[in-house]
């Protein structure tokens, strides 16, 4: 009887195991989520309940930002009710190129006038106990951490990604408030590493952020600190500074801004009740090298005519190459503007709308660079698709001489909106289907 018990109970705790996991793993389709928000520089808002995706395919197309803050979890957060936040809306999101920044607001300060905020929720636990470890605000975010990481899991948020516990402001003077809030951010920050996720907080710049940084500076080996912070100081400044802490803490790339707060913004007619954030997180946006025919350099900061007899062999080896990506080209990258690189030239041109010539000008580059996908691209934006805009912008014009960096910079949106205007366009800056379909018909 004993050992029958005992396979029983262990078939029983194997189930459980295996239902929990089932709660907490995203599905495979949810398997290629990216790290979010990963490395990036640019604009984000944050908003209590969110959008729809419609709202959301609309300010991507029309709005500066391209990171958005979201209440994942937290029995004190404002709205929990989160009926568009599904592991669907977060996939896709994600892959059209969003960063999220996933929040929780659970037990707030003890001092906090506000808070608990409803009948079930609770505080930070200000009991010092035995040397003034405080055990049990430690023990609380220690399930908040857990509980975050399961939302995030559930939602297709991927390891490796930030999740933000959401501090709001409260009076430093006070030590067991202030000493049990470090306690309880430590073990949280302590907790999200044990589960392979970076761990991130938010608070005013006056109250936790000081706080954090205070530890930092005068007692490091005692508080375990979070690998970013995001600093909640409304002075309408998009950066990521403020004179509550020093310069040096999490820089380069641990820091975000909340330069202003709640207000009304209204982008491609939808208006949505938002806080402005600047990031510089990680790396920035920079893209990462690509190499293209095992080193041929394609970026160039003009792409002037070809034809028989040209001088200009790096920018026709730079066309073999890319028609040679398109299996139109099998001859030698030998820079000559010979009869097979004519050959493919024109498969080109008769594929995509030209006539087929012995010369390859301009608005057969622009199409050649602009071919293929056509995702939104904004400031803050990154990788190979905004080296293909760039190359396909220098080529538009004998003048621009645009770096084909990879990096969507502010230079790249001005070049992106006079090109806009250029052709009647809405002059935003931002790289839409309209712009790609330009782009590749040559239009200058």
């Amino acid at each position: 009887m004993r050992h029958a018990l005992a396979r029983s109970l262990t078939g029983a705790l194997v189930g459980l195991l295996t239902a929990s996991s089932l709660l907490v793993s995203p599905p495979l389709a949810q398997a290629d989520n990216v790290v979010t928000p990963g490395d990036f520089t640019g604009y984000g808002f944050d908003q209590c309940v969110g959008p729809t995706q419609q709202a959301m395919n609309t300010w991507l197309r029309t709005s500066p930002f391209l990171a958005v803050g979201i209440y994942i979890s937290g029995d004190s957060r404002g709205c929990r009710s989160q009926p568009n936040l599904t592991p669907k809306w977060v996939g896709t999101q994600l892959r059209k190129g969003w960063r999220l920044l996933p929040i929780t607001l659970g037990p707030q300060a003890s001092c906090h006038p506000s808070f608990p905020r409803y009948a079930d929720d609770e505080s930070i636990k200000a009991k010092p106990g035995k040397g003034d470890r405080y055990r049990p605000a430690r023990r609380q975010a220690r399930r908040e951490g857990a509980s975050a990481v399961e939302a995030a899991k559930k939602l297709g948020i991927v390891a490796g990604s930030t999740l933000w516990y959401d501090l709001e402001g409260f009076n430093l003077t006070k030590t067991h408030c202030r000493e049990s809030a470090l306690a309880f951010l430590s073990a949280w920050t302590d907790k999200l590493h044990a589960l392979d996720y970076v761990s991130g907080v938010y608070s005013s710049a006056g109250s936790g952020i000081k706080m954090l940084d205070d530890a930092r500076v005068e007692r490091p080996d005692e508080v375990s600190l979070p690998d970013r912070i995001w600093i909640a100081r409304w002075d309408g400044k998009a950066n990521t500074s403020t004179d509550y802490i020093r310069n040096d803490g999490w820089r380069p790339g641990g820091r975000m801004k909340q330069y202003q707060g709640g207000h009304n913004e209204t982008w491609g007619g939808v208006t949505i009740n938002i806080d402005r954030n600047w990031l510089d997180l990680g790396k920035g946006s920079v893209a990462p090298p690509v190499a293209h025919c095992k080193g041929v350099d394609v970026d160039h900061p003009s792409y002037k005519v070809l034809s028989e007899g040209t001088t200009e062999t790096a920018l026709v080896k730079a066309l073999q190459c890319l028609l040679k990506e398109r299996d139109l080209y099998a001859g030698n990258l030998n820079g000559v503007y010979n009869k097979k690189t004519v050959a493919a030239a024109n498969a080109w041109q008769t594929g995509h709308g030209f006539s087929a010539s012995a010369t390859w000008g301009r608005v057969h580059w622009m199409s050649l660079h602009a071919a293929g996908a056509s995702p939104v691209l904004k400031f803050g934006s990154a990788g190979e698709d905004v080296r293909r805009v760039q190359r396909a912008l220098n080529a538009a014009s004998a003048t621009l001489d645009l770096t084909v960096s990879g990096t969507y910079s502010r230079a790249t949106a001005a070049a992106v909106a006079d090109y806009q205007d250029d052709l009647g366009h809405t002059d935003t800056g931002i790289v839409i289907t309209r712009t790609w379909r330009a782009l590749r018909k040559g239009r200058r």
